[in-house]
């Protein structure tokens, strides 16, 4: 059973602050909890239903500590509308230096203010085999519960970096990394024999990326367009993107 307590601290991380200040955050559904499970973060909590326990019993038989709950449990304590299968409350993991090569291949995010377009590009990474997304101070929080949501458990294999982007980005190009940018002012990528190697920066959602970011980008590419739509998706760009450098990779 869920207690009143428990439930008051679940939903106080939807909010950042209390994420933050408790370095928790909850995971809700069957496909990104079973995903958790199997990777290497703490846990806090986990209440789960006999169905999902009958569905993952090889995970259980770990000797995994959980508490069986209703439902109606989950659906109370959680975001989602309804959950039939898990939430689990996890401890963040600990921040990281992230120390790039030349022939590394991530991706840089200024300002991506959604929470379901940080979720997606993350997914998208994990697609593409890239480990590490950079993001700039303002963007979305990595925690939130719609961004884990939309990661479908990627969330585990992808590490997200949050800094001053400019700055960051200023001294990769010092080291000698490519830097390319998404922007309607730049070169036809499908003109492009691009390998998977260096920085691809997308912007903010309705601005693109700002001028202070764009200064130290070595290449500006883009999507041609063959309609009338006035622009794309920063999520779909991310994949259409990452597809044209990983052709030839």
């Amino acid at each position: 059973m869920l207690s009143k307590a428990v439930v008051k601290y679940i939903n106080s991380l939807q909010i950042k602050k209390y994420r933050h200040q408790h370095q928790a955050f909850v995971v809700e559904g069957a496909k990104s909890v079973a995903e958790l499970l199997q990777a290497d973060f703490e846990l806090q909590h986990l209440f789960i239903t006999e169905a999902f326990y009958h569905e993952n019993n090889k995970t259980f038989a770990k000797g995994l500590p959980y508490h069986l709950v209703t439902e109606q449990e989950l659906t109370k304590a959680g975001t989602y509308a309804t959950n039939n299968a898990a939430l689990a409350v996890a401890k963040m993991r600990p921040g990281q230096q992230l120390q790039l090569k030349t022939a590394d291949f991530i991706i840089a995010l200024d300002d991506v203010r959604d929470p379901g377009n940080l979720g997606t590009i993350i997914r998208i990474a994990d697609w593409y085999g890239i480990s590490h997304v950079v993001c700039s101070e303002n963007c979305a929080d990595f925690y939130n519960p719609k961004v884990i949501a939309a990661t479908m458990g990627s969330f585990t294999r992808v590490q997200a970096h949050y800094l001053d982007l400019p700055a960051w980005l200023q001294e990769q190009a010092a080291g000698g990394l490519k830097t390319y940018g998404a922007s309607l002012a730049g070169e036809n990528l499908h003109g492009l024999h691009l390998k998977p190697e260096g920085i691809v920066v997308l912007g903010n959602e309705a601005n693109g990326i700002r001028p202070e970011v764009q200064v130290h980008i070595n290449h500006l590419i883009k999507i041609p367009a063959f309609g009338k739509a006035e622009s794309l998706n920063v999520a779909t760009a991310t994949a259409i993107i990452l597809d044209n450098f990983k052709r030839n990779g």
